[in-house]
């Protein structure tokens, strides 16, 4: 199993590639209204203006960013575990 197989079991992805600000964290709010604490989340944006929105989601909320990777392609891999 490779990597990111890996990481797409651990945690429910949620996809924003493509959306910009702020569309990417409304998508990331609305997929994780209801989810348990604790759940895994993978989120993936290529938007990179959306970081200091996510922070201060997470800082409202309770979410903790569990890591950051930026990749060749642009896109932005986040790991937020949920409050």
């Amino acid at each position: 199993m490779n990597d990111q197989s890996k990481l797409s079991l651990e945690a429910l992805q949620i996809d924003a590639i493509g959306l910009v600000c702020p569309l990417p964290i409304l998508r990331l709010k609305k997929r994780t209204q209801g989810l348990p604490s604790g759940t895994q989340i993978e989120f993936l944006t290529d938007d990179p203006s959306g970081r200091r929105d996510l922070q201060t989601l997470c800082k409202l909320t309770g979410h903790r960013i569990e890591w950051i990777r930026e990749e060749d392609t642009g896109v932005i891999r986040y790991r937020i575990c949920l409050a």
